[in-house]
């Protein structure tokens, strides 16, 4: 990672105001970038879902079929927002709704087939672009931003968790 001789002088201690001061700012351009782009892959898939849909996807597709209390919880956000979140998924037939099979009141979410292929169509294209991005890293290079970024992630999931520290209901 290219680095200006200012940021090699306030980079050089864990926890001095210098270092603090360019984290935080390379991960506000982080997000602003993330955003713009929606890291939305590559060619004609490119930006084609939105975030939140490719994350309720991809949550259903790896921890299965779950109401939508379930899912909010597991996701950190709450009812109202995966229930608005999820309908266009279910009018487009990316997400199933079925009755729970020993609650037949309680909605159940799944993936359904077209989901699951469009699932692993954007999943595709956005690993090229991750590819494209990172084509000159070396694979420990790799592996260690995906420790230290999924590391940041948990991180602020648990503080997020914390009382008082909720997003509003719309996020």
């Amino acid at each position: 990672m290219p680095t200006t001789p200012e940021m090699s002088m306030d980079m050089t201690t864990v926890g001095e105001p210098g270092l603090l001061d360019t984290l935080q700012h390379e991960v506000a351009v982080f997000a602003r970038r993330a955003e713009q782009t929606r890291l939305g892959g590559v060619g004609q898939v490119r930006n084609s879902m939105d975030r939140a849909a490719y994350l309720l996807l991809n949550r259903l597709d790896k921890e299965g079929p779950m109401g939508v209390k379930a899912l909010a919880a597991s996701m950190g956000i709450d009812s109202s927002t995966v229930t608005r979140q999820v309908a266009p998924l279910v009018d487009t037939g990316l997400v199933k709704r079925t009755s729970h099979p020993e609650d037949g009141r309680a909605v159940v979410l799944q993936l359904s087939p077209r989901g699951q292929s469009r699932l692993e169509e954007v999943r595709s294209s956005r690993r090229q672009l991750m590819d494209e991005l990172t084509h000159d890293w070396a694979p420990e290079e790799r592996e260690a931003f995906c420790t230290l970024l999924t590391r940041f992630n948990s991180a602020l999931s648990a503080r997020m968790a914390m009382p008082g520290n909720e997003l509003p209901s719309g996020s």
